[in-house]
């Protein structure tokens, strides 16, 4: 294993939601930890209402005035996030890491032109001016492949397409030179050819810049294309990470086994398998495990205790009561043979 320290480290992070009136505290993010290095992308995946937006969120400090940092760290370069000042955080936000929203109209101001948003990160955080901010722009739009980027420029987000929008977005992200993307589900508003065009220009851009990304989706297809490693969320917390290979090979969690169970196969004339039930309301969650009552490995431990962390490899652990105990039992055999 390299011994590079991690660019970004989350460590025991807790952020929580009061209900209106103050009467609930809803655990949006419950104890989560993960490590991303310079260069790697990691897959944040789940099922809506998880946790995985309120994740970004936390590590960008933009949590709406009903959430809070209730405990953890968030280190980014050494440094915890979570400690510094609205107006320090707003030097690190487009600077050293940037984000890709899903919908690019809620992004763009339609009342400015594209050289404007584009050069905007340029010009505050890297204090480009004149007609250096210009090419700057020019070339910010070339490198997402923005056809004739010095007449298009001067358009405005109405006058393009889906796709171009995004694309601009992602021009944006780029232009104050991040070290980290995160990128929550950028693809889920365009076509299935324009949604692998940009996955293509995504992986290209960081192999040309080296930026790491965490890439938000509960597409799995997209995790298998795009991702070093991956982590599953449930109810606030994760449940299982590891290397894609690993976790699409031999998953551990029954929930991500469901998951990996749910894609739609070629060819294949069975019905399409749908996980039972429904995800757990965060304001009133079950004793034990929070997968429990969805659970086909459920044992009676699972609804009374909350399963401890297993490590099944140097990058790979999983949450979960039935696997440690298939695990035992496995090493057990394996020793007596």
């Amino acid at each position: 294993m390299s011994s590079e320290p991690p660019l970004l480290e989350v460590i025991d992070l807790h952020t929580h939601f009061t209900s209106f009136g103050g009467s609930r505290v809803i655990k949006a993010v419950d104890g989560i930890s993960f490590t991303l290095k310079a260069g790697e992308t990691l897959g944040l995946i789940g099922e809506s209402g998880c946790g995985k937006t309120t994740t970004c969120l936390s590590v960008v400090g933009l949590l709406p005035p009903s959430g809070r940092f209730a405990g953890g760290q968030i280190n980014f370069e050494g440094e915890d996030l979570t400690k510094k000042s609205a107006r320090e955080m707003r030097r690190v936000r487009g600077r050293s890491i940037a984000m890709i929203l899903q919908d690019p109209m809620a992004s763009l101001n339609p009342l400015f032109s594209i050289f404007w948003q584009v050069a905007e990160p340029a010009y505050h955080h890297r204090h480009v001016r004149g007609r250096s901010l210009r090419e700057r722009v020019r070339d910010l739009l070339g490198s997402v492949r923005i056809p004739s980027p010095a007449q298009r420029m001067r358009d405005f987000p109405h006058q393009m397409s889906g796709g171009m929008r995004q694309r601009i977005v992602g021009a944006i992200a780029l232009a104050g030179g991040p070290k980290l993307i995160i990128a929550d589900e950028p693809t889920t508003n365009l076509d299935v050819t324009i949604q692998a065009q940009y996955l293509d220009l995504l992986k290209d851009l960081q192999q040309d810049t080296g930026v790491a990304i965490i890439f938000v989706t509960h597409n799995l297809g997209i995790v298998a294309r795009m991702c070093d490693r991956m982590a599953v969320m449930y109810a606030g917390k994760i449940v299982e990470q590891g290397s894609v290979r690993d976790l699409f090979n031999a998953p551990k969690h029954p929930y991500t086994r469901a998951l990996l169970g749910s894609i739609a196969k070629l060819g294949s004339k069975e019905p399409l398998f749908a996980i039972p039930g429904q995800p757990p309301n965060l304001a009133n969650l079950p004793t034990g495990c929070a997968f429990h009552p969805r659970c086909p490995d459920a044992m009676p431990r699972c609804a009374i205790e909350e399963p401890a962390e297993t490590r099944f490899g140097p990058d790979w652990t999983a949450s979960c009561w039935h696997a440690q105990l298939q695990t035992a039992k496995e090493s057990h055999a394996r020793a007596s043979a």
